[in-house]
């Protein structure tokens, strides 16, 4: 089913619509494609798992133009999530209908199939999430014993995928100890048991803060990205509105409101019986709702896609509580679900919030084509100054044109960019691109803001899409200007 789609979604020219797709292949590329290659590459802002996954098949200029290998690795990550869920629902209650029903809503869900069809990190996110939830449950129904390998690096991979995982992993936890603690274990015991398993989360994220330190001088990258113009900046209500309204466009109340029985019923089972006392596990999947949340409080704009993986909790708790059902209503129950999830979404719905969303680009990418074929007329095989946090989606664009990451100095290029930065990119490259609208300009159009000479020795050259093209005059392109 996740092929299917991938190959749908990639006729109907989506797989590759969202600007972040492209950028997360421009990273995965750039590890080995750039002027000073090596780990420093693998960057502070988003996390590494998805881009060392992909980064030796990105190499590949076919896979790497279509997404291709990413793609790949987003349908198999579904596969293990819907796998790990259904397992962990039919393990516990013995209802294949309740599992059966979990992996049919996870997949059914236009905004979810989109994702996995795509490049994008959301859908390594959901599997890893749902695999380190089964793990932990097979561990902890094991008496917790020894150090959970296993359930360990499914959280490591998730909490190095996206920073959803990382509440999500603090709840998982905090219910594994709950869970030890309701089945008599003592409390020590318990907490020496749940410490082994915070070890290997711990440890993961303490070397990617070392990496952000190493790389780009600050332990952890918080801002700088975004222009704070949402309405719900320092109002946490407003903000808990707006994830909320997120899950509900997703997916409908066909899907929220059993969710929230289910929940009551996990809880419930929790409270009745030890044996199933490990199935609250699946409540800290709604821990994922803290990141966009707080996003929202800074005053991140509202992106409906940060709901999605609320969408994945509404699934596994709709399922798990369909397998604590008596054994007469499950199949019922089950069939019921699914169909009025269907009735309120289509899975191939090309409208769905998520693939509207991923279009906002679509515009820009139609006014770039000015810049693009000045470039390609006239590039004389210099390097191109542009800021990667504004603007991988247009190199990935410009790959089709032939270009390659070494062909740009970005971020990762260490003291060439801080230098250029610092004195002007005159001596240091020929072009420069930037962009001047989205998120209030890139660094590159804001440090030329606060120098009018930095930008001293350049013509504009070409503009479109909110990107202008600098060219360095026949004189400029000398010695570096460090004057300024």
């Amino acid at each position: 089913m996740g092929s299917a789609a991938a190959i749908y979604y990639a006729r109907a020219g989506l797989a590759l619509s969202h600007y972040d797709a492209r950028a997360h292949l421009v990273v995965a590329r750039r590890i080995f494609d750039s002027l000073m290659p090596g780990w420093q590459q693998i960057g502070a802002v988003w996390l590494p798992f998805p881009h060392l996954l992909n980064m030796v098949p990105v190499q590949v200029d076919a896979w790497y133009r279509t997404g291709a290998s990413g793609i790949a690795i987003s349908v198999m990550a579904m596969t293990v999530g819907a796998w790990a869920l259904a397992s962990l629902i039919i393990r516990r209650t013995e209802s294949i209908a309740g599992g059966a029903a979990a992996a049919a809503l996870l997949l059914a869900n236009p905004n979810v199939l989109y994702f996995q069809s795509t490049p994008m990190t959301e859908p390594l996110l959901f599997g890893t999430t749902l695999l380190a939830v089964a793990l932990t449950g097979d561990w902890v129904d094991r008496g917790a014993a020894g150090w959970p390998r296993a359930a360990g690096l499914a959280l490591v991979a998730a909490c190095m995928t996206r920073y959803e995982a990382w509440p999500v992993c603090g709840g998982l936890l905090l219910l594994a100890l709950a869970v030890l603690f309701r089945r008599g274990t003592p409390f020590r015991v318990a907490l020496l048991a749940v410490s082994r398993l915070a070890a290997y989360p711990a440890v993961a994220v303490a070397l990617f803060l070392f990496n952000s330190r190493w790389t780009v001088g600050a332990w952890f990258v918080s801002g700088g990205f975004f222009v704070a113009e949402n309405d719900a900046l320092g109002r946490p209500l407003l903000a808990w509105d707006q994830v909320r309204e997120g899950v509900y466009r997703l997916s409908g109340p066909a899907l929220v409101w059993p969710a929230y029985a289910a929940a009551v019923l996990i809880a419930w089972m929790f409270a009745r019986s030890r044996a199933r006392a490990s199935l609250v596990l699946v409540l800290a999947l709604v821990g994922a709702a803290a990141l966009p949340w707080y996003a929202y409080v800074a005053g991140h704009p509202f992106r409906i896609r940060y709901s999605v993986p609320l969408v994945v909790a509404c699934a596994a708790l709709v399922g798990t509580g369909i397998g604590l059902l008596p054994r007469s209503l499950r199949a019922g129950a089950a069939v019921a679900a699914v169909a009025a999830a269907l009735w309120q979404v289509s899975p191939l719905d090309r409208s769905a919030p998520v693939i509207a969303e991923s279009q906002r680009d679509a515009q820009n990418l139609v006014g770039r084509q000015t810049v693009t074929d000045y470039l390609v007329a006239h590039h004389d095989g210099r390097p191109i100054m542009m800021s990667m946090g504004s603007l991988a989606h247009y190199m990935h664009d410009l790959s089709r044109e032939g270009f390659d990451i070494h062909d740009f100095l970005h971020e990762g290029n260490g003291e060439i960019w801080i230098a250029a930065m610092q004195y002007g990119p005159r001596g240091y490259v020929t072009w420069v691109a930037l962009e001047e609208r989205a998120e209030g300009g890139d660094a590159v159009f804001q440090r030329s803001r606060q120098s009018s000479r930095f930008l001293e020795g350049f013509a504009r050259v070409a503009e479109g899409g909110g990107v202008a093209l600098y060219r360095a005059t026949t004189q400029s392109f000398s010695a570096p200007a460090h004057d300024f």
